[in-house]
Order: C-alpha cells, then sequence, then structure tokens
C-alpha cells in the first residue's frame, strides 16, 4: 500500500509529518521518518501527537463522522475522513491521555455503524476496540 502525507523535509531522508496516515500504522503527525526510497519507513523522532484510525464494513453517516469531528475537537484533536466516510484518522496530542481519547472513542463507536477503531501509533498501537 502507498500512501502520500503532507510533510516537511528536515533532511535529504527525513520527513516531519503534517498529517496522521489512513491505513498506514506506526506514525502520527508531527513524527520524524526516515523514508527510503522504496517508501518503507523508520520512525526517528516521535512527536506529540497520538493517530487514532476507524472503519467501518460499509460507509459512516455523515451524522456519526460529525459527531466524532465535535468530541475530538473538545480534545483538541482532529478527526479527517475521505469523501467516502469508509474510514476516519484522528489526531490528538499524548497529552490528553489514552483514558480520556478511549472514553471519546468508544462512545463514538458505541452509537452504531458497527465501527472498530484502534490506535495507529505509540504505545497502544496494539490496541483495537
Amino acid at each position: 500500500m502507498h500512501e502520500v502525507l503532507p510533510a516537511r523535509r528536515v533532511e535529504p531522508d527525513l520527513f516531519e509529518l503534517a498529517g496522521s496516515p489512513g491505513p498506514v500504522l506506526g506514525c502520527a503527525a508531527g513524527d520524524v521518518l526516515r523514508v527510503a526510497d522504496d517508501g518503507q519507513f523508520e520512525v526517528v523522532e516521535r512527536g506529540e501527537n497520538l493517530c487514532i484510525q476507524a472503519a467501518v464494513a460499509g460507509r459512516l453517516s455523515t451524522e456519526s463522522f460529525v459527531e466524532l469531528s465535535e468530541s475530538v475537537s473538545d480534545l483538541g484533536g482532529l478527526a479527517e475522513a475521505p469523501p467516502n466516510l469508509r474510514f476516519v484518522v484522528v489526531t490528538v496530542a499524548r497529552a490528553v491521555g489514552t483514558p480520556a481519547i478511549e472514553r471519546v472513542m468508544n462512545a463514538w463507536a458505541a452509537g452504531g455503524d458497527g465501527v472498530e477503531w484502534w490506535f495507529g501509533n505509540g504505545d497502544r498501537s496494539d490496541a483495537s476496540h
């Protein structure tokens, strides 16, 4: 899989991400990555953000996405999705803490649409809900 993200070049092979990835695991906005010619990357320095990814078998409702966007905004975060609403990417500062993020994400996921969510980076990257 290949995903293009906004980034700032730090050195010839180092980039600071300006956005969190959708389908790719292991990084978030603010992380500094060493990127190889084939697209493989390693995180050289963790930034201040967590990336939370969510998906549904079909398509999220617009109402559900708006609800999540508002809840995440209350945490100082940002929710983004492609026009087809097949998945959502949330970027939230690590300082908010995983308990607060989990409360928001679990409450939203319980609202329907068959949503599953997980931390896409950081210490909780193996956790899914």
